[in-house]
């Protein structure tokens, strides 16, 4: 009998630029060189344990560094370096193991660690009720998923029913989760390419930047990619909704407020429901409960996770205007953990600890804090191309130079440069660096990060 392993087929290449857009690869010789000089014997054991065991997939495994202990806004590894952690995949709005929601979700599983479908909970009540508290405008009727992917997925099938039609408009470079569906309207090849038929009537368009752009924009968007919009919900028909981050999470793109306003007047016009990802975002992060609030628009759906849960339980979910639970005969998310009364009592208390302590305030104050000591480092460093921030989220966008070398390159070599200093962060679309705090972070703290980034951009000239 044949080896049916000899017909599996090798995985399509992807190029270096689209493996670099989601964040920094796992397979450079920059990596392996921090790797034999900060990481000590016992952590090369458990990272080869680690890729022995694991599937190995771009951005995860191989890993970088083995964690011990993760408190506040720092990360212990096994060689015992303290790293402040401006990544945390976007879960730490309130910081690692917060006492507020490490003593709720212990209290919760000493009472019910789980919840059988068909039944309620308190707990889960509750965190639906202030959820819609807390989301402004008319959104408030609430669903739960165990991640945000899921949730995203929830989302599109609650379109679908909604209006009747299947067709989404999303965008190129987007990543919205991984899986089959919702890699459909995602935007990227390093979660797509060579997987076969996708779902069908995924229409992708430009994000609203202006570099390169094909409408005429030179400085900043001037609109010209919504009307496009326009063309393609009256030429192609049969759209259920517009699918997109307010702010792009990983590169920290902000469009103008007029070009949401004018998508959320199209969608109006053409009965389109409009889904705002904040997976990335909500909660805080960029000065206010919700990115959306910048703009002045209100989504139909939004959709939110990743800091949800309190950096401590998985919990993702979406909230969505009332005339829109219209699928109470169907099965929209229906999963085995939607009303897990842990995980909504991290959810809750992550919630009350954002409010109480005024954490949307605090991520506004010291962002801009953060982006005009940035810009300071901008006048001093001429590889940095622009800053760009909204609260505790903020992108440094490096730019190709004649004396430092490629952006790409620049990027790698100053996040290894920050990591060995004790700061970590991603690196988005090859030559941003993305730096997302806790919002708990100190003014001390966040200045101190940035002083790491300019010892870093000084080592180029030296090196």
């Amino acid at each position: 009998m044949s080896d049916p392993r000899a017909s599996v087929s090798q995985p399509t290449a992807i190029d270096e630029h689209q493996e670099r857009i989601e964040g920094d690869t796992n397979r450079s010789p920059q990596r392996i060189a921090y790797q034999q000089e900060f990481l000590d014997e016992a952590t090369h054991r458990v990272l080869a344990e680690d890729a022995e065991h694991f599937l190995h997939q771009s951005l995860s495994t191989p890993c970088i560094d083995a964690i011990v202990e993760a408190e506040g806004i720092y990360l212990h590894d096994i060689s015992g370096r303290k790293i402040m952690d401006f990544h945390g995949n976007g879960v730490h709005q309130v910081g690692f193991r917060h006492p507020r929601v490490m003593q709720a979700v212990k209290d919760q599983i000493d009472v019910m660690p789980f919840c059988t479908r068909r039944y309620t909970n308190q707990v889960a009540v509750n965190l639906a009720q202030r959820l819609a508290e807390v989301t402004p405008g008319s959104l408030s009727k609430v669903l739960f998923a165990p991640g945000g992917t899921s949730a995203i997925g929830m989302a599109m099938k609650l379109a679908r029913i909604a209006t009747g039609r299947y067709k989404t408009i999303s965008m190129w470079g987007s990543f919205h989760g991984a899986s089959m569906d919702v890699i459909s309207v995602g935007g990227q090849a390093l979660f797509s390419e060579g997987l076969g038929p996708l779902l069908p009537g995924a229409l992708h368009i430009r994000p609203p930047i202006s570099e390169d752009c094909p409408f005429g924009c030179e400085k900043r968007c001037n609109r010209s990619c919504a009307e496009y919009v326009r063309h393609i919900m009256q030429n192609e028909g049969g759209i259920a909704a517009v699918i997109a981050e307010p702010i792009r999470w990983s590169t920290v793109t902000l469009p103008l407020a007029e070009y949401w306003q004018r998508i959320r007047e199209l969608c109006d016009e053409y009965g389109v429901l409009l889904v705002f990802d904040e997976i990335g975002t909500a909660l805080g992060r960029t000065g206010r409960m919700f990115a959306y609030e910048h703009f002045g628009v209100e989504p139909d759906i939004v959709v939110i996770g990743k800091g949800f849960g309190g950096g401590v339980m998985p919990l993702a979910g979406i909230v969505a205007r009332p005339e829109l639970d219209v699928a109470g005969d169907r099965a929209i998310g229906h999963y085995t953990h939607e009303k897990n009364p842990v995980s909504c009592a991290a959810g809750l208390a992550t919630i009350e600890t954002i409010v109480d302590d005024d954490l949307v305030g605090r991520a506004d104050r010291l962002g801009q804090l953060a982006v005009d000591e940035l810009q300071r480092l901008r006048e001093k460093h001429s590889c940095i191309r622009e800053i760009r921030g909204a609260g505790l989220l903020i992108g440094v966008e490096l730019q190709d130079h004649s004396q430092f070398g490629p952006s790409h390159q620049l990027a790698e070599r100053i996040m290894y440069g920050a990591m060995a200093r004790g700061l970590s962060f991603k690196v988005s679309s090859g030559n941003v660096l993305t730096l997302v705090p806790p919002l708990v972070i100190s003014e001390d703290e966040l200045r101190q990060a940035i002083s790491i980034l300019d010892e870093c951009l000084q080592d180029l000239t030296t090196d």
